[in-house]
């Protein structure tokens, strides 16, 4: 069975964009940071979202015990930063993941949905930890206005 779910997860994978890291920030005094990613949207050219998590140092992993697990706090905000081109889109009010990376040696990723508001004419950008175990109810929401361009 968990082989099936790993397949699963390197599928999803190979769909979601690739981030490059533009910042760290140090919070505390046993190396706890917040990083701070780029990210283009894979099917809509002219948006790029910035992604940021709580990434835990070895000093607190090993004080806290639980090694192998990230925090699932997060925020992201999505810009237009060239004319936007819609591309093939997921047009669901489910949506369409553009980015996961993960969190937890297998079961937790940090995700970045991407879901089209035909009516208000907007991309809303939905960012969010997925736990196969238990859900998680943090998550952020970055909204870019389609202006012009036809969904």
């Amino acid at each position: 069975m968990r082989i099936i779910w790993l397949a699963v997860a390197l599928a999803a994978l190979s769909h979601a964009a690739a981030a490059e890291q533009v910042g760290e920030v140090g919070v505390d005094w046993v190396g706890n940071d917040i990083i701070i990613e780029a990210f283009e949207d894979p099917k809509v050219k002219g948006v790029t979202c910035h992604l940021a998590y709580f990434d835990r140092s070895v000093v607190d992993r090993l004080s806290q015990g639980n090694w192998f697990e990230d925090p699932s706090y997060s925020a992201v905000d999505c810009s237009q930063t060239g004319p936007i081109t819609l591309g093939d889109i997921d047009t669901g009010d489910s949506g369409e993941e553009v980015f996961s990376e993960g969190r937890s040696l297998i079961l937790k990723s940090l995700k970045v949905t991407r879901i089209l508001d035909a009516k208000n004419n907007a991309l809303v950008y939905l960012g969010h930890a997925s736990e196969l175990t238990q859900g998680s109810g943090k998550m952020s929401l970055s909204v870019v206005s389609l202006g012009g361009a036809a969904p």
